[in-house]
């Protein structure tokens, strides 16, 4: 059986790609961009700076900050305002996974109209918007080679899940030395973002050689480096390893999916304010535990690749140090329980049924090495507050 694989069409990474912008819009026969961020990256120069880089080229770049975290369907519909006024030629989403995702969504709605309602899965969205060129700034989403978009429906409190070649950037320039200002908070919350798309990717049901092949390579980089980046966000090798591990973990899901902790951890953020890479790490030991069984020697691989198993060790030794492990990465990177985070329990155990309808009507948990129902769904939420 043969799969397909979709990546943009240019990818430039390492250091100071984000600089060589100017020649990567010349070779996709664009000069009127669109910059699509958010308002720290402007305080932080990073605009400005591709700004100029662009300026010496004789290209000129309008500036569209007002993207928000966890983009919402109004959060978005100014900048499709803005992309639609302006005689724009493309987008440069700048950020993280937020801004980046507004980009893709604004980028269709700015070319063929109707809501983003429209545009959720499971319809499968090929039409090509204006083309968006990302430069990620945080290692976690890897949004910026994916085929998917997030974006909340505010008036039902749900993250739509939108998919398709459509979403996919033209291009993506990887610099790792946009994420050396990262906080701590930032740095572990995308890191173990990243983490999990590689992990979930490996044991997908949709898994295939090459989407293994990058995820393998992924967590190898990811495991080892996650704590170092998140103790001195100045070390450059920690950083640039985070950085292509989170390229290759969004490499391997855009080609295999995400499974049940993506599925479960957009309702969590939908309903109660938490940043999506800090409710997946909520989960990610407690979705491990309850998929193991169904796939110990792809667990297995994945403790192996971290480095905190080795290939002597039993599948079942090595899936207990996993377990372990991701336990303690929680630990060591202050990763709050929900109670902690703030949210009350009445409230978390009310809105479980709903949450766990979500969750499995958004598909990825049926990628799950085990397929969950709605009661173990619910189950594995309330077992969370303890």
């Amino acid at each position: 059986m043969s799969t397909q694989v979709i990546l943009p069409r240019i990818m430039q990474v390492g250091e100071n790609a984000s600089l060589e912008i100017a020649s990567v819009l010349v070779s996709l026969g664009c000069n009127r961009p669109l910059i699509i961020t958010d308002k720290m990256m402007v305080q932080l120069g990073y605009a400005r700076r591709i700004q100029e880089s662009l300026g010496a080229h004789n290209i000129s770049a309008h500036v569209f900050d007002d993207t928000v975290p966890e983009p919402t369907v109004k959060s978005i519909q100014a900048g499709v305002e803005k992309a639609r006024e302006g005689n724009y030629d493309c987008i440069i989403a700048l950020g993280g996974g937020s801004p980046i995702d507004s980009a893709k969504a604004i980028a269709i709605l700015a070319k063929h109209g109707g809501v983003m309602q429209d545009y959720r899965f499971p319809r499968m969205v090929i039409e090509q918007g204006l083309p968006v060129i990302a430069v990620p700034t945080t290692a976690g989403t890897g949004s910026e080679v994916t085929r998917f978009t997030i974006i909340t429906d505010e008036t039902t409190d749900e993250k739509m899940l939108c998919v398709g070649i459509g979403f996919m950037p033209v291009a993506a320039l990887v610099d790792f030395k946009l994420t050396i200002s990262l906080p701590p908070r930032i740095t572990a919350d995308t890191g173990i973002d990243a983490l999990t798309h590689a992990i979930e990717a490996y044991v997908s049901k949709k898994a295939n050689a090459y989407s293994d092949s990058q995820a393998i390579a992924a967590i190898k980089l990811l495991g080892p480096n996650l704590r170092k980046a998140y103790h001195d966000g100045g070390d450059q090798q920690a950083r640039e390893a985070m950085m292509l591990g989170s390229t290759l973990a969004g490499i391997a899901f855009s080609n295999a999916s995400v499974a049940l902790v993506h599925g479960m951890s957009r309702p969590i953020g939908a309903f109660f304010h938490v940043p999506h890479g800090l409710s997946n790490a909520m989960l990610l030991p407690s979705v491990t535990a309850y998929s193991i069984p169904a796939a110990p020697a792809r667990y297995a691989d994945c403790a192996r690749a971290m480095g905190i198993a080795t290939e002597q060790d039993s599948n079942e030794l090595a899936n207990q140090k996993l377990l372990t492990e991701l336990s303690a990465i929680n630990d060591e990177l202050a990763v709050p329980t929900p109670e902690k985070f703030g949210i009350k329990r009445d409230e978390f155990f009310e809105a479980c049924q709903t949450m766990a309808e979500q969750a499995l009507a958004s598909g990825s948990p049926g990628n799950n090495p085990i397929e969950p129902s709605i009661s173990d769904i619910i189950q594995i939420y309330q077992g969370l507050w303890h």
